[in-house]
Parts: structure tokens; sequence; C-alpha cells
């Protein structure tokens, strides 16, 4: 049997495939998501130390510009960030997540978006907090996230990205009793440090930790620290 023809342009991308399955994942899920995580800084402290610590960072840098939270889900991060008087945007791919974000946290600029095709412009932010923004991404599509984050960075801007460690991906086809389908991917700290070097980026620091037990998926995560150079 001879296959049907396909017009090239009539195919879809397969990077809006891979979005398209990201985004119905989180609009299914977002309430009871928003809901469990709506305080999840009051017990992961060695996370909101780490947050503290990166807005720190962009105060002291001097850089002019708002913070990006890329990925925020429904904003307790975001808000966390504003609550300490630092200028921040939420940008989530979910327009759900997003929609619950305006209304729990009125006042804050929330946005619909893509790390693969920031609305940003060129050196406009003074930071970028990636909280497992990237963790639904292909290792050979994770480079051009990384380059949207130094594109969006204004030079002496600082990165924080965090992702899970290990090799390979897991599919989730249940989250909060709910029907999904999207795949997690592990990456390995050193290789996304590399990645990150070749974008342009400075690593400054990394760290590694175990989950929190009974709340978290059970995968050790790491953090890196980075920054656009000045010049």
């Amino acid at each position: 049997m001879t296959p049907p023809h396909i017009d090239p342009d009539d195919a879809l991308d397969p990077d809006d495939a891979l979005l398209d399955r990201i985004r119905v994942a989180y609009d299914t899920v977002a309430q009871p998501y928003a809901e469990q995580f709506a305080d999840e800084l009051a017990h992961k402290l060695l996370d909101r130390a780490l947050i503290d610590g990166f807005a720190d960072q962009v105060r002291a840098s001097g850089v002019d510009g708002p913070i990006a939270d890329l990925g925020c889900g429904p904003g307790q991060v975001t808000r966390h960030l504003a609550d300490r008087g630092l200028p921040v945007v939420g940008v989530d791919l979910s327009p759900e997540m997003v929609r619950l974000a305006r209304e729990r946290h009125p006042g804050i600029d929330f946005r619909e978006g893509s790390i693969l095709g920031l609305s940003d412009p060129d050196r406009s932010v003074a930071g970028v907090l990636s909280l497992y923004s990237v963790i639904h991404l292909p290792r050979p599509v994770l480079p051009r996230a990384l380059a949207e984050f130094h594109r969006v960075l204004r030079p002496g801007g600082i990165l924080l990205l965090a992702f899970h460690i290990g090799a390979g991906q897991l599919h989730v086809d249940t989250w909060f009793d709910r029907p999904v389908s999207f795949d997690g991917h592990l990456f390995d700290p050193d290789d996304v440090a590399d990645c990150l070097a070749r974008t342009g980026f400075e690593v400054r620091a990394r760290m590694r930790r175990q989950p929190y037990p009974g709340i978290e998926a059970p995968t050790e995560r790491a953090y890196l620290f980075a920054h656009r150079p000045a010049g």
C-alpha cells in the first residue's frame, strides 16, 4: 500500500507537539497542583534559602530589570520574590496555571509563554529563575532554552537553574489522579554546566540535594547558579 502523502507544511512541528502535551498536562492538573504547592516554601527551607540567595545576587549585581520566573505555575515562588521587593514577572506555558496565578496573586504580572521562544526583548531582564521548567525538554532541545535565557538576560544578569539528576526520561500518564501524557527528562549536572558555558554563561556555583521525603518525586536535584558576563 502506498502511504498517504503528507505535505511538510501541514505536518505538526515537533516542538509544537511537545509543547502541546506539556500545556494540556498542566492545564489538566492546575487546580490540585496549585493547592498542593501553595505553601511549598514553608516546608522546603533549603529551596527557600537558595531562592533568597538568588534574589540577593540579582539585587547585588546592580543590573536593572525584572526577574523572569520561567515555568512559574500558579505563582507561589513569583509571589515570594515580589514580597522581597523585587520586580518580577511570571511566565508559564499553561493558560490555566496563568489564570490561577493571576487570581491568587493580584498585582503581579503573569503571562503565557514558552521557554523555547520568550516574548521578552534581548537583554531585558536582570534575573532568570528556572525551577524545573526544563525537565520536559529532550536533551537535544535543552540548548535552545538555555540560549533563550541568555538572550533575555542583561550582561551581569543572574540565572538559577534547577532540574532532576539522572539519565533518560520518565513517562507520566497519571498525575493528581488525572490522566496526562508527558515525559520528564533527567540531566547530568556536568553536562548542563558545559551546555551553559557553551551558551555564554559562567557557572558560579552548583549544588545537589536529595528529595524531600513524602512530598517530592524520589530523584536527586541539582541547582546551578550562573551569570551572563558583562560586556
